[in-house]
C-alpha cells in the first residue's frame, strides 16, 4: 500500500499526519498542487513485457493525463536489484532538487519514495504498484529507490531532453528517512 506521512521541516522525527488511504493522500497533496491517483491496467501486464505493451495496458489513463497536462512524450523505466549501476543511480536523486517541468511517474510495479519539501512542510510519499504521482515543476523534492531498487515506472514529459535535476544545495534530505527506513 502507498503511504503519505507529513512532517514539519524542522522535526523529522515527529509525524503530523499519516495515511494509507488513497483518497486521503490525494486530498492532502492536492492543495500543494501534487496529483496522486491510483490506476488499474486495461489489460494484464506480463513479466518481461515490452515498453509498448506496458504503455498499451495503461493507454486510457496515459492519454487522459497527456491531454490534461500537455505532455508530449511517454516512456517506461525499469530497474532491478542486479543493475550494475544501482548505487550511482540511487545517489543521483537523493538530495533535494527541482525540475523545470513536472515529474510524472506511474508505478507499474515495485516502489519508490518521493519526499516533497513545500514551504515548511515535508511530504513523504511511498509509491507502490498502481500509484501515480505528479510533482509540479520547480517543487523541491528528492527521490529514493532504495539500496535494492525494484520498480517499473511510466514517465510522462513535456520535454524529455529538458528533464534535469537542479540541486538546491540544502542538506534537508539527509535528515529524513530513506526508503529502507520509511
Amino acid at each position: 500500500m502507498s503511504r503519505l506521512r507529513i512532517f514539519d521541516e524542522n522535526h523529522p522525527g515527529a509525524i503530523r499526519f499519516e495515511s494509507e488511504d488513497g483518497a486521503a493522500i490525494a486530498a492532502r497533496l492536492a492543495p500543494a498542487g501534487v496529483r496522486f491517483e491510483r490506476w488499474e491496467a486495461a489489460a494484464p501486464v506480463q513479466p518481461g513485457a515490452s515498453q509498448d505493451e506496458v504503455i498499451a495496458a495503461y493507454k486510457p489513463d496515459i492519454d487522459r493525463l497527456m491531454a490534461e497536462g500537455g505532455y508530449q512524450a511517454v516512456d517506461v523505466v525499469s530497474l532491478t536489484p542486479d543493475h550494475p549501476d544501482k548505487a550511482a543511480l540511487r545517489q543521483k536523486f537523493l538530495n533535494e532538487h527541482t525540475h523545470s517541468e513536472d515529474e510524472v511517474r506511474f508505478f507499474v510495479g515495485g516502489q519508490g519514495l518521493f519526499t516533497l519539501h513545500i514551504g515548511e512542510t515535508v511530504y513523504e510519499l511511498l509509491c507502490r504498484q498502481g500509484d501515480l504521482v505528479s510533482v509540479p515543476a520547480n517543487t523541491r523534492h528528492w527521490f529514493d529507490m532504495g539500496p535494492e531498487p525494484s520498480f517499473i515506472a511510466i514517465r510522462l514529459f513535456t520535454n524529455p531532453a529538458g528533464w534535469v535535476a537542479n540541486f538546491t544545495g540544502s542538506d534537508i534530505a539527509e535528515r529524513f528517512p530513506r526508503l529502507e527506513a520509511a
